[in-house]
């Protein structure tokens, strides 16, 4: 699989976020999904990855969205029949390395309680809870995590 920052604004990439969206509404109720329309920011403030096949087809994605505070890791998704591949990892690898290169040095993201993958994936890669950030509110159905980058000595 080959893993390369592109536009979200492509047929396969949109299904896959279409995927996650109907997962995360079948976990929780509809004012604790916290989407993001990644249409509606500047394409200067967004890196967004792709993981795809040796066909092409779109498996897994993630964004950071870059601000002047930190960056948010938002739209982290692997099909499920690319799950165990170990493409979260690589995808979060790739994503904190252009942020870095973008002069962030604090990431934050917001996953839900029903997601232990998902929150296992983050504290293993260094991310730790935190309290809401941002204009999140203090939902019980959300887990706050963040993770300084560092350049490398």
């Amino acid at each position: 699989m080959q893993i390369h920052l592109e536009s979200p604004q492509q047929a396969d990439v949109l299904a896959l976020i279409a995927e996650l969206d109907a997962y995360q509404q079948s976990l929780y109720p509809a004012e604790s999904v916290y989407s993001l329309d990644l249409a509606s920011l500047p394409t200067d403030t967004l890196l967004f990855a792709v993981a795809r096949d040796g066909q092409g087809v779109a498996r897994a994605c993630g964004a950071i969205v870059v601000t002047p505070e930190f960056g948010e890791i938002k739209r982290m998704y692997v099909h499920p029949d690319s799950r165990g591949l170990g493409l979260a990892k690589r995808l979060l690898a790739l994503l904190e390395d252009k942020a870095l290169a973008r002069g962030c040095r604090l990431l934050t993201l917001e996953t839900g309680i029903h997601q232990p993958e998902a929150i296992a994936l983050y504290a293993r890669h260094g991310y730790q809870r935190r309290g809401p950030y941002g204009d999140y509110p203090d939902d019980p159905f959300s887990v706050f995590m963040e993770k300084p980058l560092a350049l490398a000595a």
